[in-house]
């Protein structure tokens, strides 16, 4: 049977029983096929991510074979292009592949040759995808900072969101339930912005009593209040250049939510007992666990300042809306755990990584990561139960059966992609699936392979 969804290749000949049938060859061998009359409308569909091959004849109307592979190359010079010759096209098809063709086929050639030499095209090509992939990942990875970890859609766009904003300057407000990682995001708001080199300044506003947050916030003169003896810098004028990153900001009392709103708005900061205004030069980042909209509908908050530091809001997913990326979490903080403790983690077995994406972790990513630290601290050598490291009796699952196969099945073929970079005949290798049965299991969960190149 022939093997199907192999990478797509972009056929040109403006000989119509030529197209034809060199599209079906190719379709028969499991290629999927995109074929043009004139090199002009394939130069359109060409992008440096093009995942496949190209084929084009060398005398057409318009755009030639050799004009098109020049403005091929430009767009990507490791783009593999196979060239159709005549037979008096052959010295100049020797010509183009010192210019950069991968190959040439003679008219008329044979269906086998056609087949094999593509298929060694978009076999290079998808190694030179996976090349990119891995160097872009690790420039990535080489960078200074926290990272997001996870391969699920929200954690992506979650990513994305933060890589459009990073180098701006507009203030951003931060939704998400305790232990989501509110602070990781603003960190990474920082360390990947122009700001980096100067200070990150992280302020608990809910830690802070209510007599001292102004004092903490803005400063104050020596006089200013009883027992402030001499100046203090506050946290604005001590993040400037840099990042303010405000935490449980919907614990701050109204009194104070009124001076901040000048702060921002005039982007300068006076002392407590000071009638100097300090320029700041920073990027407010605020933190909250509630929804500050209900909360300033309520008179619990106000408006006018939830606006003001709403100019970009960033949401959180919760770890219960991204539980394929508990196995994954879990891993690298039981790593970094045994790192730390000097101790080697046992890996967890599938029925253990299956209990753990049954749980509803409330504490969300800061709940694992301590239960990672506990698997790694209690776990032996002899096995381990999970629900000792969860602190859980009989616990009723909150998912029904099928979907908790769902939900483990897709795991397990998103962390066998990711091992693989994305190569299905490994990953089939690894799952014991056909590749039909794989790509449909893929296509079901919104897997996509280029995702993990």
């Amino acid at each position: 049977m022939a093997q199907r969804n192999l990478p797509p290749v972009i056929l040109i000949d403006d000989e119509e029983h030529v197209r034809v049938a060199a599209a079906q060859a190719l379709e028969l061998a499991g290629f999927e096929v995109r074929a043009h009359e004139r090199a002009e409308s394939a130069l359109n569909a060409l992008d440096k991510n093009w995942p496949g091959a190209v084929i084009s004849d060398i005398r057409m109307p318009g755009i030639d074979g050799m004009q098109f592979l020049a403005r091929s190359q430009a767009i990507d010079a490791d783009l593999p292009v196979i060239l159709i010759t005549g037979h008096g096209d052959v010295s100049m098809a020797v010509e183009a592949m010192r210019a950069g063709a991968y190959d040439f086929i003679e008219k008329p050639f044979a269906v086998e040759d056609l087949v094999d030499t593509v298929g060694r095209a978009v076999d290079k090509r998808t190694l030179t995808m996976e090349n990119r992939r891995l160097r872009e990942e690790l420039a990535v990875q080489s960078k200074p900072g926290p990272r997001i970890i996870g391969d699920t859609a929200p954690v992506r766009r979650l990513r994305q969101t933060i890589a459009q904003i990073a180098d701006t300057d507009a203030d951003v407000l931060v939704n998400g339930e305790t232990g989501t990682g509110k602070e990781l995001v603003a960190r990474a708001l920082h360390e990947n912005s122009r700001r980096c080199d100067h200070n990150f300044v992280a302020v608990n506003c809910g830690a802070v009593p209510d007599n001292l947050i102004e004092s903490e916030l803005f400063g104050h003169e020596a006089g200013a209040f009883t027992d402030a003896r001499s100046r203090r810098i506050g946290k604005f004028e001590h993040a400037n250049g840099g990042t303010l990153f405000l935490d449980e900001i919907e614990s701050m009392p109204m009194h104070v939510q009124v001076h901040l709103l000048r702060v921002l708005q005039e982007r300068a900061v006076e002392r407590l007992g000071s009638n100097q205004l300090i320029p700041l030069d920073l990027r407010v980042v605020a933190a909250s666990k509630v929804d500050l909209r209900a909360a300033a509908s309520r008179g619990e908050f106000r408006e006018d300042l939830y606006y003001r530091l709403g100019v970009v809001m960033i949401d959180i997913p919760p770890l219960r809306e991204r539980r394929e990326d508990i196995p994954l979490l879990f891993q690298h903080f039981a790593l970094v755990a045994g790192a730390r403790y000097q101790r080697e983690p046992p890996p967890p077995s599938p029925s253990q990584l299956q209990r753990l994406l049954l749980e509803d972790w409330p504490g969300n990513v800061r709940e694992l990561r301590n239960a990672a630290e506990r698997y790694v601290l209690l776990g032996d050598s002899c096995g381990y139960d999970i629900d000792r490291v969860l602190g859980a009796g009989d616990k009723i699952p909150t998912m029904t059966l099928p979907e908790q196969v769902e939900c483990f099945e897709r795991s397990l073929i998103e962390q066998q992609l990711k091992a693989t970079n994305g190569c299905i005949k490994d990953t089939m290798a690894a799952l014991g699936l056909p590749r039909k049965t794989l790509y449909d299991k893929m296509k079901k969960y919104g897997l996509v392979r280029d995702d993990y190149r």
